[in-house]
């Protein structure tokens, strides 16, 4: 059993659910025009698991994500992080909670153009008044191959550079879940492994939790679970996956014509 840098001992944090939704449904537009991305989802991301959510597009992944993350209204249902209900939140305090128990990485990068990159990574914990911890802050910047880019902007950083800081920005604070939007899909292979990797690691040394959208098998079976999403609905879960095994899910969803 272990220890982490929370002081609660992984084994512990694995029973304990990180997030959870329950009946949760997102609808856009009215009448018509109606679209149901969301269709009372219930699901669990436990502590110290690393979980990815993956579906045809259009299945209501990242809807699903932000929902769970707070950056999204829902239309009904419960979406919760740890034991706080994140419907019950007015702004100033979801924002706290998003600032202070959440980190992000965002496809879109979401990277202020007048920050270097280690401002950039830093930035969530200089707006909450904590200093980073330089050893896991340097470990983390080594991870993602940034140390000799430190002092550039993201105008002069190409995308997989810029990719990587927002990986760098979300691990960085040691947050209680992550929430990742395909961390990988800039990156080259060989930069995309070390990431995973990484975030494996963060999982089974560290306690961290993260929850990741992506389509690729691969990235995939870094996890210790996959969620598939079709149609607005969950309809399968696989532990322990492998990148054959996610493919053949997917393979499944397919010939079933649950595609978008």
């Amino acid at each position: 059993m272990t220890t982490t840098p929370f002081g609660v001992e992984t084994a512990a944090r694995a029973t304990a659910a990180a997030a959870r939704a329950t009946d949760l449904s997102k609808v856009y537009g009215e009448g018509e025009t109606q679209v149901i991305a969301l269709n009372s989802v219930s699901v669990e991301f436990r502590q110290a698991e690393f979980t990815a959510i993956m579906g045809p597009s259009g299945s209501g992944k990242s809807t699903l994500m932000h929902c769970m993350a707070g950056l999204d209204v829902i239309s009904s249902g419960s979406a919760r992080i740890g034991e706080v209900e994140l419907t019950t939140l007015k702004d100033k305090k979801l924002t706290q909670l998003r600032r202070d128990k959440i980190g992000f990485i965002f496809q879109a990068f979401n990277l202020l153009p007048t920050l270097n990159a280690l401002e950039n990574i830093t930035l969530p914990m200089d707006i909450a008044g904590r200093k980073a911890d330089q050893a896991w802050l340097d470990q983390v910047v080594a991870t993602v191959g940034l140390a000799g880019r430190l002092k550039h902007r993201p105008n002069q950083l190409s995308g997989g550079q810029q990719q990587r800081v927002a990986v760098a920005r979300a691990l960085a604070g040691q947050p209680e879940i992550i929430f990742a939007d395909e961390p990988t899909g800039n990156l080259d292979s060989r930069s995309g492994a070390e990431v995973l990797g990484f975030l494996r690691n963060s999982v089974r040394e560290l306690g961290q939790t993260i929850v990741m959208v992506t389509h690729d098998p691969v990235a995939a079976s870094y996890s210790d679970r996959v969620v598939f999403l079709a149609d607005g609905q969950i309809v399968d879960e696989l532990r322990n996956p492998t990148a054959d095994s996610v493919l053949d899910r997917m393979k499944r969803f397919d010939a079933k014509g649950r595609t978008s």
